[in-house]
């Protein structure tokens, strides 16, 4: 089984997300998309981040009517900050029937030589990589060929546009799925 691997805080999970994840499960070799939840991306700020499960429901809520989908923890319980190149090799010491390819978008590719292993991970697993709107691509400083770039829809959703319109009290109707707006309303999560 070929999986793609989509990393994220989903903080919380919205249409650009589930787009993304869509188009790969439908228009490349992959036969499932898994959303890793991460508890903390060594990149990014933890003070807006809500609670690991919380943010794994709200990906399991989303994406409960695709079969292609799956919702991973699988991060929750190893060294933080993760990183992704310790979470690939778990993974495949764990599935060895499964072969994995890592999600990421082209904003990610510019700075993907300072991830660590960065070499290994493309050696091993490869990237499927999707557009980002205004990537300057001079600055995508690597190129090997398990890089495959991915024809998709550029939708530049925030999730900091949306935590700061529920704050305000605006409506984020159409950028999330309708059960995690409950979810969140419920739970009156970034008020």
């Amino acid at each position: 089984m070929k999986v793609g691997l989509f990393f994220g805080s989903f903080n919380p999970i919205h249409i650009g997300h589930l787009v993304i994840a869509d188009v790969m499960a439908d228009q490349t070799d992959l036969d499932e998309v898994w959303f890793v939840v991460s508890p903390l991306n060594p990149f990014k700020s933890s003070s807006s981040l809500l609670h690991e499960f919380d943010r794994l429901k709200m990906v399991e809520l989303a994406i409960a009517d695709n079969y292609k989908f799956r919702a991973s923890d699988i991060e929750f319980n190893m060294p933080r900050p993760s990183y992704t190149a310790d979470t690939l090799a778990y993974l495949s010491d764990k599935h060895e029937n499964h072969e994995f390819k890592l999600i990421i978008g082209e904003d990610n590719l510019v700075h993907f030589h300072k991830w660590k292993n960065h070499q290994a991970i493309l050696e091993n697993f490869g990237l499927y990589v999707y557009p980002r709107p205004q990537v300057d691509k001079s600055k995508i400083k690597v190129t090997h060929d398990n890089i495959r770039y991915i024809e998709s829809p550029m939708l530049d959703i925030s999730a900091t546009f949306i935590r700061n319109s529920i704050r305000n009290n605006h409506s984020v109707q159409y950028l999330l799925p309708s059960t995690v707006v409950d979810y969140i309303r419920m739970k009156k999560f970034y008020q």
